[in-house]
């Protein structure tokens, strides 16, 4: 395709170009259509507080992903204590300025035990990650799959599920997990849930289902919209009356045009599951010491708030770090994906 340069016109707004010049000869330009995805993309690029938050985000998953494999070549050591570096005489506080901050631990150790505070905030940060992706991939797919259902079915089917909805949301999420620890978690030992060191793992376990259990409606109910719009196009009638079964029209004809809100929503549902784990464990309700959390290194921290700020502040701030990166990028994530949403 080829335009003559008196015909290009400046629209004076980035996010209608579709067209970019691919080279110049005899007074023509060649240009070439681009995707919504790389204009999406190209919107987001421009966005230096979103493109400053996607780094960030990127560097918390790559600590995160790195913290086993540091911890088995020895570079970490969130478990062992180190006694001569804590001086009773001053109640357990470490020796040394900054809770005992040193070239062998940069954020100090923690009072009483020892133990590497920088090594305990990076695995910490890993199985809060982990939780709360886990319970964000089970949340998306439980919304996503009972939304396609609702909006495309509709009748009895939309308003049972309208019903179920309703019902979930009406209990409160936080007293029904502080109400049902004890009781699920041994339930579940009961049927064969593997423990872990310490119940780490049933703990953990407990947490994702309980969070993605009580976290589904709202993307159900934002699917259920979208989908009440995607059922009328054309290519799903071409498919009902190419005899497509129902599993084919939900995931292959309706489910692929889903990924941009879902992909905005994931990206919001990230910091809520990591604030809400980091709360959970601050309860003592999931995984607990010395497994170490962000929740329940900020736990273990609170009674030092006065004597050794350092140790209090640094699980504080990793926690709003990591809230404040992924909100940041799921709002961007939006503005990018949908431009006329921001005006």
């Amino acid at each position: 395709m080829s335009l003559t340069t008196s015909n290009l016109e400046s629209h004076g707004d980035d996010d209608f170009v579709d067209v970019e010049p691919q080279g110049e000869s005899d007074g023509k330009v060649d240009v070439e259509g681009r995707s919504p995805l790389r204009l999406a993309w190209a919107r987001f690029r421009a966005d230096k507080l979103s493109m400053i938050s996607f780094y960030v985000t990127a560097l918390f998953v790559i600590v995160a992903i790195s913290a086993p494999i540091l911890i088995k070549l020895g570079v970490l050591d969130p478990q062992t204590p180190d006694y001569t570096l804590i001086d009773y005489s001053t109640g357990g506080l470490p020796i040394g300025w900054g809770g005992g901050i040193s070239w062998s631990h940069p954020l100090g150790v923690e009072p009483g035990i020892g133990r590497d505070v920088l090594s305990r905030l990076w695995l910490g940060a890993t199985i809060s990650l982990s939780i709360a992706l886990s319970a964000a991939i089970i949340t998306v797919i439980i919304g996503t799959v009972l939304g396609i259902i609702a909006g495309f079915s509709g009748g009895l089917v939309d308003s049972a599920i309208g019903r179920i909805i309703d019902l979930v949301l009406s209990f409160p999420s936080t007293l029904m997990l502080l109400a049902l620890s004890g009781v699920v978690v041994d339930r579940m030992r009961d049927v064969g849930v593997p423990n872990g060191p310490n119940g780490a793992f049933v703990n953990g376990f407990y947490v994702v289902i309980v969070l993605a259990a009580f976290g589904w409606p709202p993307v159900a109910r934002l699917i259920r919209g979208q989908v009440l719009s995607i059922r009328e196009r054309e290519f799903v009638d071409a498919a009902i009356l190419m005899g497509a079964s129902r599993s084919r029209i939900y995931f292959k004809e309706i489910l692929p045009n889903l990924w941009a809100p879902l992909l905005v929503y994931f990206t919001l549902l990230m910091p809520t599951y990591v604030s809400a784990e980091a709360a959970l464990s601050f309860l003592n309700v999931g995984i607990k010491n010395p497994t170490p959390t962000l929740g329940n290194v900020l736990n273990g921290a609170l009674p030092y708030a006065y004597t050794d700020f350092v140790f209090f502040f640094v699980p504080a701030a990793v926690i709003a770090a990591i809230v404040i990166s992924f909100n940041l990028l799921g709002d961007g994530a939006r503005d990018a994906l949908d431009p006329r949403a921001a005006r």
